[in-house]
């Protein structure tokens, strides 16, 4: 494939997995359907959690766009520079209007680069006002340096008491450009850097940074607890950045993930080790029981990832403009084999490890 095609969007590129249904059939069948894998459905049945139900809500994740200034090899969201969709400022009062009547204490905007939503510095005003106790932006950090427009970006953070939670995938430039493509390393050191200048990630700070690692292969990530302290010590090393804690989260065979899988004949393989790190313990805290995602459309979903698969809500609420809280809490989670990638080894989430 030509460099400016892997530049592109699936959806830019017709790519057949750019259909959320084609990634789902794909997923539902195969060794799956013959009996090679056992369904994620049948092994949460065997620990008596089927159906997968909520518990108590405690994070309302909105995506406000796909746009974004990268076009990452291993997106879920299929996100870059092609994509159009965002969140109107309607569906953000929409939201807003949610925000302050939920019994959820964190909200967790998303993208894309959520940053590039034209009305994301007035949807951060507003929300912020509604006293919520962590307010999360996951930023990939080169926007930041992106454009002139973005370089007030750490301060303006900073006024709004924003908890930062940003991709890194290596601390080395060449697995981090590998990933999320060249240059991307320099700028996310030079953000980090800014960050850490306005006091983000610094020891006894109440400004929280947090870094984000996928796995840069068809592997699953190593020890948590493991890596951050590896990446603590040679970003200090080497840059002296600092920043608070890690995230190691597991990829997700859908979207540019699973194409990749697929064109890397590591599908099979991949879904292998997913069943085989399988860990019962970890189904109780999988992220789908403590969150409802909102589509940059205004539609629910039981997490992120069953967003970008267009598995809405199993509830006569769909949409954030009819939101109840009490009829979403008594809903099953829609589950598929994806699932297995938050239930491997410690488990996965927005916020890393679970189990």
């Amino acid at each position: 494939m030509s460099e400016a095609k892997t530049k592109q969007s699936l959806h830019k590129r017709n790519n057949q997995l750019a259909d959320a249904n084609r990634q789902l059939e794909i997923l539902n069948n195969g060794i799956f359907a013959n009996g090679e894998l056992p369904k994620f459905a049948d092994k949460i049945a065997e620990i008596g959690h089927s159906p997968l139900r909520p518990n108590k809500l405690e994070i309302l994740q909105i995506n406000v766009g796909y746009m974004c200034n990268q076009v990452c090899e291993h997106c879920h969201v299929d996100a870059g520079p092609d994509r159009k969709e965002i969140m109107t400022k309607e569906t953000m009062q929409q939201c807003l209007e949610v925000i302050k009547k939920t019994g959820a204490h964190t909200l967790d905007l998303t993208g894309g680069a959520p940053e590039m939503n034209p009305n994301f510095r007035w949807f951060v005003e507003e929300a912020s006002k509604a006293g919520i106790k962590d307010f999360i932006v996951r930023s990939n950090l080169t926007i930041i340096r992106a454009n002139k427009k973005y370089y007030d970006l750490p301060d303006f953070f900073k006024k709004h008491n924003v908890h930062v939670v940003s991709s890194m995938p290596h601390w080395t430039r060449g697995k981090t450009d590998k990933q999320r493509g060249d240059g991307v390393f320099d700028k996310s050191i030079k953000a980090l850097q800014e960050l850490n200048a306005r006091g983000y990630g610094m020891p006894d700070s109440d400004l929280s940074l947090d870094l984000v690692y996928n796995p840069s292969g068809a592997f699953l990530p190593g020890d948590q607890a493991a890596m951050e302290k590896d990446f603590k010590k040679a970003l200090l090393e080497d840059f002296n950045i600092q920043f608070h804690n890690l995230f190691a989260i597991t990829n997700l065979p859908i979207s540019r993930f699973l194409d990749y899988l697929i064109a890397s004949d590591n599908y099979e393989d991949y879904m292998y080790a997913l069943v085989d790190a399988y860990n019962p313990s970890a189904v109780a805290n999988v992220m789908c029981t403590n969150t409802i995602s909102v589509s940059w459309d205004g539609w629910l979903y039981d997490c992120d990832f069953n967003q970008m698969l267009g598995l809405k809500v199993a509830s006569k609420v769909k949409h954030i403009s009819e939101y109840n809280e009490e009829l979403l809490q008594n809903r099953n989670i829609v589950i598929s084999q994806h699932c297995y990638g938050c239930t491997a080894g410690a488990g996965s989430s927005c916020q890393g490890t679970v189990a």
